[in-house]
């Protein structure tokens, strides 16, 4: 089945494209949530006057998380996590802890944009990528250390 997208779609497309799709994928979602039109003469029409608009904005967008891109290559993110003798964790670090620390930075990125496979359970150093844009992935370091490091390092100061 064609359609136009309205909006963005993840894993499919920008708004503005002209795809084809299954049936049961653009009955049953894509033109229900508002995503997508039918690809008819009339509403070709329409997008040839809305392309330009489409491509501002695009554009816009993907400069947004160049910039975003940017910031975020600066952050290192910390956890201090009660940890066995062998390093793993009494626990884990997920995505929600990550999009919260990344917040409590004032990043406000959704948590389903970072792409973690599996939540951390060991101690070490890691790498998140993060999906900004469909052509824009940063990449965000993480470390999680020991919970005793972090009093040792308060008794410090």
């Amino acid at each position: 089945m064609k359609l136009i997208l309205v909006k963005d779609v993840d894993n499919l497309g920008l708004a503005g494209q002209v795809l084809t799709v299954a049936p049961g994928y653009a009955r049953n979602f894509l033109l229900p949530t508002g995503a997508a039109l039918p690809a008819s003469e009339a509403n070709l029409k329409m997008l040839a006057r809305k392309r330009a608009e489409y491509e501002t904005r695009a554009k816009a967008e993907k400069d947004q998380a160049q910039d975003l891109k940017g910031r975020l290559a600066e952050v290192r993110l910390v956890f201090h996590r009660k940890a066995g003798e062998k390093g793993k964790l009494y626990g884990a670090v997920t995505a929600l802890d990550l999009s919260e620390a990344l917040q409590a930075q004032g990043f406000d990125l959704e948590r389903r944009r970072l792409r973690l496979g599996e939540p951390f359970k060991a101690l070490g150093d890691y790498e998140v990528p993060v999906r900004l844009h469909p052509e824009v992935t940063a990449s965000l370091k993480i470390s999680v250390l020991p919970e005793n490091e972090a009093a040792a390092e308060a008794a410090a100061e």
